[in-house]
């Protein structure tokens, strides 16, 4: 064998590809068939870590909305919590007009403690956030299950399905409160 063999690139053609691809899994069914199986990969020890620090994050809002009070000494829903040392909502206070977010807080505190209805329906809280807190609470467990088993639970990426959901969450969002917003406008000039 000549010494040049070995040191020369190997051309490749433009109608073909060449790659070095592992064996496909196999598995058979019940019929006999042959099934290709498709591997998914183990999750970084980095990643299970950044899931386990999303999951003591999550349980602590959760805890901190169970702390809240959501109704005063007389049964009336309170309009805000200053037990939570935030200042007034700058948006509100600078335009007169909600924030596409305004009602978050009292949707997750709604939630924790059990009120549903309100959680959904009050004048002071905002249905997207009961759908985000059903979201959080729903990847307490999955994040669990994610980092025991070292791969994502019912899904094949982490970065699509948190892509495809803040898509959906922030179109939601401003939907509401374009709705909102067209409702206050109407209420002031009719």
């Amino acid at each position: 064998m000549a010494s040049g063999v070995l040191n020369r690139p190997i051309p490749l053609d433009s109608l073909t590809v060449n790659a070095i691809v592992s064996a496909p899994l196999i598995a058979i069914d019940d019929n006999e068939e042959p099934v290709i199986l498709e591997a998914l990969p183990v999750m970084a020890w980095w990643v299970r870590g950044i899931l386990l620090i999303i999951t003591v994050c999550l349980t602590a809002v959760f805890a901190v909305a169970c702390w809240i009070r959501p109704y005063d000494t007389d049964g009336e829903i309170r309009e805000t919590y200053p037990e939570l040392g935030l200042p007034p909502c700058t948006f509100k206070y600078v335009t007169g007009l909600p924030c596409p977010s305004c009602g978050m807080t009292h949707s997750f505190v709604f939630l924790i403690h059990g009120d549903v209805k309100n959680s959904f329906l009050s004048r002071l809280s905002n249905p997207v956030g009961t759908l985000l807190a059903s979201f959080c609470l729903a990847m307490i467990p999955w994040n669990l299950g994610s980092v025991v088993l070292r791969r994502p639970l019912f899904i094949r990426s982490i970065e699509g399905a948190l892509a495809k959901f803040i898509g959906v969450l922030m179109t939601v969002l401003l939907l509401r409160w374009f709705i909102v917003m067209g409702c206050l406008l109407w209420e002031k000039y009719h």
